[in-house]
């Protein structure tokens, strides 16, 4: 890799045995340049560890003493922020839930006001690029600077390999909109350790400015997200993995690597809309056995696709186009009819 900005650590400060552990071995790695621990964590259901509040921020100072790393840390509250500078943390970062808030995003732009701390911002939750915009125009009013944006994917209602669907294409539409630093998060992206490494090596190939990722010095008993966790140890393999890109390369391929991205989404969806197709199909095929009707309907094939040539033709797609590819849905629907 090329000098990326790597900002690692456990998703949850848990002790001061932890942190400290963990920082010790990420110290050791050049490209970590920011040691990361979630204090308060906005867990979904009530019940679940939730942070160590201001105790985690005195252990994470000391892991920033012990180590020499600057640390950086999730806030969501004004009271949030107050703390962390008590605790001398060097950058924050919003996190997605909390952008899809403008309010919230709001109070925190002018609890920060003309100060001079790096903050992160998270894509939001839902595929929402103006409101990831809106945020960061937010802060830049309240003349909070520097800022940078971190790609943590987004959520996806259909069934995907990802924790948080990558949707690459906005994360480089931001970056060319507002010409922000661009961290890609990986562990948030992939939800599992599987899928990390090829995570990585894309955001690399996209020109993106560097890595966020969880390290737990013993990932499998963390408190929370463990699946996604590696240990320095991992990550420095995974570093050493990646294959650099030149810069002039990488911009010259950005472009051309997003539209591949849509397409690849699109795709996925495709995939899937086929699969829910042929999965009718199914529940038709035994409707008519138990009927007794034939499963081929001329009438109705031609009829069907008569409406698909007009509509495609309609979109700027040509008859031929149309007539091989639902030619081809209606075979598989009669295989599985049959």
């Amino acid at each position: 890799m090329n000098d990326p900005i790597v900002m690692a650590g456990p998703c949850s400060v848990e002790c001061e045995e932890q942190i400290l552990a963990t920082a010790r071995a990420l110290a050791k790695i050049p490209e970590v340049k920011l040691l990361r621990g979630g204090i308060w964590k906005p867990r979904t259901r009530p019940d679940a560890f939730e942070g160590r509040g201001e105790e985690g921020l005195k252990w994470l100072l000391e892991a920033k003493k012990e180590t020499g790393l600057p640390i950086a840390t999730e806030v969501a509250t004004p009271e949030h922020v107050e703390l962390a500078l008590k605790y001398e943390v060097d950058a924050l970062w919003i996190g997605a839930r909390t952008v899809v808030n403008p309010f919230s995003v709001q109070q925190l732009a002018d609890t920060l006001k003309g100060m001079d701390l790096p903050v992160f911002i998270k894509n939001p939750v839902s595929p929402d690029l103006n409101l990831w915009v809106g945020a960061f125009e937010r802060f830049r009013k309240a003349g909070v600077a520097p800022l940078a944006a971190i790609h943590r994917g987004f959520s996806y209602y259909k069934e995907s390999p990802y924790r948080n669907f990558p949707m690459w294409e906005i994360a480089i539409e931001l970056k060319r909109v507002l010409d922000v630093p661009v961290l890609t998060d990986i562990s948030h992206i992939c939800g599992c350790r599987e899928l990390l490494r090829d995570t990585a090596q894309k955001s690399i190939d996209l020109a993106f400015d560097g890595l966020m990722v969880e390290c737990h010095h013993d990932p499998d008993h963390a408190l929370t997200d463990a699946s996604q966790q590696i240990s320095p140890e991992m990550l420095k393999e995974l570093l050493v993995s990646l294959r650099p890109r030149s810069s002039q390369a990488a911009a010259n391929d950005q472009v051309l690597a997003a539209l591949r991205s849509e397409i690849d989404d699109i795709d996925a969806e495709l995939l899937q809309l086929l699969a829910r197709r042929m999965n009718v199909s199914s529940q038709i095929g035994a409707y008519k056995k138990e009927k007794g009707l034939t499963v081929v309907q001329m009438d109705r094939w031609k009829q069907i696709l008569a409406n698909h040539l007009q509509t495609g033709e309609e979109l700027g797609l040509s008859k031929e186009l149309i007539n091989k590819v639902f030619e081809a849905i209606h075979l598989a629907s009669i295989q599985r009819q049959s």
